[in-house]
């Protein structure tokens, strides 16, 4: 049964993140249960692992074999246990999602969030595109039906810009090192198989 006022879980994302993308693709069928709802928070990988120190995973145990296979076969359970099919590792990653994700904030302001986030979550991880290239994106927009010229005009305004290094040095200051992370309250969970544990948390 539906709870009146579903508890909040803070979902820090970047579209660059194979494992956000699962996430993402999860999300639905949790808040259909009408229990918890998400809220999407932008972040800048990148500028995540640079205050932090961390690294990409492919890049830290990219040599790893067991370890790469053991991680496929988590993806496989993850995708088996949440219904999900049409993932494609992105043959330009890592792709620069900079412009991505200062499009997400972008959009946010024009009343098109999850629009724009839909659209590019499936460009990168379902049809392998390089959404670095500012006429990749913008076509990416096009196609999904949104306002590719007012997007492309607001990234550049210095305040999104500003948001976006904000919202990434809050992520920071309050752990996170990584994506995909989820806040529920001050308590923080780290990874696509947390999920199911900060779900839990919120309903229990």
């Amino acid at each position: 049964m539906a709870e009146a006022n579903p508890r909040e879980i803070e979902f820090l994302y970047d579209f660059g993140g194979p494992n956000s993308w699962f996430v993402h693709r999860a999300i639905p069928a949790i808040e259909a249960e009408g229990q918890v709802r998400f809220r999407y928070v932008p972040v800048l990988l990148g500028g995540i692992f640079k205050a932090t120190g961390n690294r990409p995973p492919l890049m830290t145990y990219g040599h790893v074999e067991a370890k790469v296979a053991y991680d496929r076969l988590e993806m496989e359970r993850f995708m088996a246990r949440h219904g999900i099919t049409g993932f494609r590792f992105n043959p330009h990653f890592p792709v620069n999602t900079l412009l991505a994700m200062r499009g997400a904030i972008a959009a946010e302001r024009l009343g098109c969030g999850p629009a724009y986030r839909e659209a590019m979550y499936t460009a990168l991880w379902q049809d392998g595109l390089k959404l670095d290239e500012t006429e990749v994106w913008a076509d990416v927009l096009t196609k999904a039906g949104l306002d590719a010229a007012a997007l492309g005009a607001l990234v550049q305004d210095e305040s999104v810009k500003a948001e976006l290094v904000a919202s990434t040095e809050r992520a920071v200051a309050r752990g996170a090192f990584g994506v995909p992370t989820f806040f529920l309250g001050d308590e923080m969970w780290f990874g696509k198989d947390r999920l199911r544990d900060v779900v839990e948390a919120a309903t229990g």
